[in-house]
């Protein structure tokens, strides 16, 4: 029964995203896509554990999940229009031209990120359709409540809908008016296996920042002049290359300060660092780095050092002050507190993370971050209650794991 419930949880993680891109290409309706993909896994939970495993779980899906949508349309064909998707169903001709991407995951990404979108509706509804999170999970990555996202998504799929908005492959000249959004999903789907979420989740999702690592790759295929995707592919490549060491044999969640360096992948660090040099002949040349390049920069810093005491924090801190003028996220402003509490120290970085109340109190990093700011200030007690409610707000089992450890090491 184990191999067979993992069998499931690896085919979802796998298949996923391939089983909704290509019904929603064949049907044209997110809907039914996500609907259909949905019951078939629903008919491989009940059918897998005394059936057994099929030979091609992957083909197994596809045909289930086609019958699913098939069945649906037929339940659905006294309306007009779906009259007319059933015959696409029995449509006989050969598939057209796919267009300039070649993946069908990464023209699900362009299609949801239609412009007829808001931004962080693309982002939320590609993460839903692509990246297979669950509604919690793309929730608790906006730092918004559940049933707000869920309101969202749905709008955004009736949005679709109601616009009649194309299913079609994006032509060359969209491309470049697409990728911002695009971008933005890709790096959401990486920290969601970065750092995931969900308390049910393993706290490190390799197949998402394998995937999103993947679909970079071909996005800088296809656009190979375009400097922020070059600089979120080195982000990405950085920043799994410290996967390893970033969780402890007992599952605790591993610092940066306190990782095994010799457990990081040298080949990942060096690509990403050739990215990140290429990017700055570019700047040297006049060509002004984007949010994406200055973080992969950051990035490179930190893995460019032997150890902690050997950290450049002068020039991380430059590099953020770069950034706060392109982005004026609080998160980056959380994160630009820390390297002003390693030159300037931890009461100066205090002030600036309290400036940060209003925005960030519903946010667990926020709040971490003061539990050690205030623990190296001594100021325990103020810690402690700054440590429960990271705990109390994380939801990723290694940093809670990590930051109770922390805690209760105040005595």
């Amino acid at each position: 029964m184990i191999d067979v419930r993992e069998a499931i949880a690896r085919a979802h993680h796998e298949e996923w995203a391939r089983l909704v891109a290509a019904l929603a290409r064949r049907f044209g309706d997110l809907d039914i896509a996500e609907e259909a993909a949905a019951e078939a896994f629903a008919t491989a939970v009940e059918r897998w554990p005394a059936d057994g495993v099929p030979p091609n779980p992957g083909a197994w899906l596809t045909t289930t999940a086609n019958n699913k949508a098939i069945d649906r349309i037929r339940r659905e064909n006294k309306r007009d229009d779906k009259q007319r998707e059933a015959r696409m169903v029995y449509d006989d001709d050969p598939p057209g031209p796919l267009g300039v991407i070649d993946d069908d995951r990464l023209r699900l990404i362009f299609t949801c990120c239609h412009p007829a979108l808001a931004m962080e509706t693309r982002v939320a509804l590609t993460l839903r359709m692509v990246g297979g999170l669950t509604v919690p999970e793309i929730a608790r990555s906006f730092l918004v409540q559940e049933t707000a996202m869920g309101r969202r998504i749905t709008r955004a799929k009736a949005k679709i809908t109601a616009a009649r908005i194309p299913y079609r492959v994006p032509d060359a000249a969209d491309l470049p008016a697409r990728v911002s959004g695009v971008l933005a999903v890709l790096f959401l789907v990486f920290n969601e296996g970065y750092l995931a979420t969900g308390a049910d989740s393993e706290p490190l999702r390799h197949d998402l920042t394998a995937e999103a690592i993947r679909l970079t790759r071909l996005l800088r295929a296809l656009l190979p002049d375009d400097g922020e995707v070059a600089g979120l592919l080195a982000l990405m490549l950085l920043t799994e290359a410290r996967r390893r060491a970033r969780v402890s044999a007992g599952g605790d969640l591993v610092p940066l300060a306190e990782q095994d360096r010799g457990a990081w992948d040298a080949t990942l660090i060096a690509e990403g660092h050739r990215l990140v040099r290429e990017r700055l002949a570019a700047a040297a040349a006049g060509v002004p780095p984007g949010r994406y390049q200055i973080l992969a920069a950051v990035n490179a810093v930190h893995t460019s050092a032997r150890d902690m005491r050997d950290t450049d924090w002068s020039q991380i801190l430059a590099l953020y002050d770069q950034l706060v003028r392109l982005d004026r996220s609080p998160i980056i402003a959380l994160n630009r507190a820390v390297a002003v509490a390693e030159l300037d120290g931890p009461d100066v970085a205090l002030a600036a993370v309290d400036r940060l109340d209003d925005q960030l109190a519903g946010y667990h990093a926020y709040h971490a971050t003061r539990a050690d700011l205030l623990r190296r200030l001594g100021r325990s007690q103020e810690s402690r209650a700054a440590y429960d409610r990271a705990i109390e707000l994380a939801g990723n089992t290694a940093e809670t794991a990590y930051l109770t450890r922390r805690r209760d090491q105040l005595g």
